[in-house]
């Protein structure tokens, strides 16, 4: 029977550090993906968490040679980290909603989660040598941690984040480690106590009554949060997805972070689309890097000759919301499900590199360059690599932000394309026709027209040619206003600034520092 107990004990506390070690991972890449979302940057944001939570582990593990009896400490560790843990998330966002600060109690509960996560090994392994386990070995007790820290990092963007979302994964992993706890304090009901047991009971209850409660959690949060109501909210493997309305306005959000407003949408996507489409002297190929709500693909479509829209739109769940829901798909005219237009759901740079296709106009339509991974899109080799896709007399427009709020990142991507291969005059760059516009919804807002060749709406401020047809559908572009989109004030002129390229990311910096200076 001693050696039945002893065996029962020794599996127990190995699987018991692999269950830990999954949840512990989960915790670090929920803060991780909470600080991306709402503190902006997410490659800077990942390696603060990463560093600060790793730090918090080694004093964790210092700190548990204080630990005078091990298992009980061991099942402490798992109370306080379902309670820290789990309800990570729900403080977070709440604390976002009602306060409108996240970085105290965000950072806050990621040291305490690291702390208790680092006594977790070192508590184990003084149990397993405590009770004697026969084969006890150190290695085994590291081997079997990293393998629940691969499981976590392969289940969290798989299965979590899609099926149960920040809020619910956040607790749900919370209940694991009381279920840990609550299965130690049987297994070695010797050496716990009854506190231990009645602290357990209330923190499992209140988990589980917050997963019971996780969608009504997050309804009432992000009721908060945004001015109108929700009409759906859904967490993907790429971002967070929330579309509002009020009255006949809808709104879009990207990870809390609106990407237009139907009341005035049409101001940028005109601006967009049509100056690019209005100077090529062939339309029948268009590409949309981007786009995946389908409205520039309603202003490319506009157009007759366009016989093929390529668009490239990295998460196939926008697209498909946008080709497929009713009342989404109303918004871009259906644009999505045109027979002419091909959705491509890839990476932008790994499509441009794979694609051997030549289009007459490019379209670039991406988020703004706020961390690494996107201001390699607006890099002087991304641009370089399009261009191979451009036909002779091709035609190249990109979003390029707020002159005004960020105005040296606006002009950092003019000089980039500027200063990007021309591959029909080797040694010299892109030209360039920068404009801008005001919106309602994010105030005054750029673009740059690049080409490899002059054209006419490039020179000067020329009228903009568009067809008579054309013009009578639109609602807000017209040649006079393409006139006046071509003039910058004192304020919102041209800067000296550096080009954008993978070895200095000039652009992130100029974009953060920009945008801080106004609203920070």
């Amino acid at each position: 029977m001693a050696a039945a107990s002893l065996r029962l004990r020794e599996t127990w506390l190995l699987l018991a550090t692999f269950l830990v070690a999954v949840a512990g991972l989960i915790y670090e890449l929920v803060a991780a993906t909470l600080s991306s979302y709402l503190l902006g940057d997410s490659v800077r944001q990942f390696s603060y968490v990463i560093g600060i939570f790793l730090s918090a582990m080694g004093l964790g593990a210092w700190l548990s040679r204080y630990v005078d009896r091990a298992m009980s400490g061991f099942v402490w560790a798992q109370i306080l980290l379902g309670i820290a843990g789990g309800f990570m998330a729900p403080v977070v966002f709440f604390d976002l909603a009602w306060m409108e600060s996240v970085t105290l109690p965000l950072y806050g509960l990621l040291i305490t989660v690291g702390l208790l996560s680092g006594m977790e090994i070192p508590l184990i392994a003084r149990v397993l040598k405590e009770i004697g386990a026969p084969e006890f070995r150190f290695e085994n007790v590291l081997s079997v941690d990293y393998i629940g820290a691969l499981a976590a990092s392969l289940a969290f963007p798989l299965l979590i984040i899609p099926h149960l979302g920040l809020m619910a994964g956040s607790l749900t992993f919370g209940a694991l480690n009381l279920v840990v706890a609550g299965l130690s304090l049987w297994i070695f009901r010797r050496e716990t106590s009854r506190l231990q047991v009645a602290v357990w009971a209330l923190a499992l209850t209140v988990t589980l009554v917050g997963l019971w409660q996780a969608e009504r959690l997050v309804s009432v949060t992000e009721s908060t949060l945004f001015e109108d109501d929700i009409i759906l909210s859904e967490a993907t493997p790429y971002q967070q997805i929330t579309v509002t309305r009020y009255r006949s306005r809808t709104r879009l959000f990207l990870d809390y972070s609106i990407q237009f407003d139907s009341l005035d949408e049409h101001r940028y996507h005109e601006s967009l689309v049509h100056p690019a489409m209005a100077q090529a002297p062939r339309r029948a190929s268009v590409l949309i890097l981007g786009g995946g709500d389908g409205m520039a693909a309603r202003e490319v479509l506009r157009w007759p000759e366009v016989e093929q829209v390529t668009l490239v739109d990295l998460d196939p769940r926008v697209t498909e919301l946008f080709r497929d829901h009713p009342e989404l798909s109303k918004l871009n005219s259906g644009a999505l499900s045109d027979p002419r237009v091909e959705i491509q759901n890839a990476d932008a740079w790994r499509f441009v590199e794979a694609s051997d296709q030549m289009f007459d106009v490019v379209i670039i339509d991406l988020p703004d360059p706020k961390n690494l991974a996107l201001s390699k899109l607006y890099s002087r080799q991304f641009y370089g690599a399009l261009v191979e896709r451009l036909s002779a007399h091709g035609v190249l427009v990109t979003q390029a932000g707020s002159p005004l709020f960020a105005r040296e990142a606006f002009w950092s991507t003019n000089a980039t394309l500027q200063a990007s291969r021309n591959p029909q005059k080797p040694g010299a760059g892109l030209l360039t026709q920068p404009y801008h516009t005001y919106l309602p919804s994010f105030g005054d807002w750029g673009f740059v027209l690049a080409s490899l060749r002059p054209t006419s709406v490039g020179s000067g401020r020329s009228p903009l040619p568009l067809p008579a047809q054309l013009s009578q559908q639109l609602q807000y572009l017209t040649p006079e206003v393409w006139q006046v989109a071509q003039v910058f004030d004192l304020e919102s002129g041209e800067i000296p600034v550096e080009v954008n390229t993978l070895q200095s990311h000039a652009l992130v910096g100029y974009y953060l520092e920009g945008w801080a200076r106004w609203f920070e």
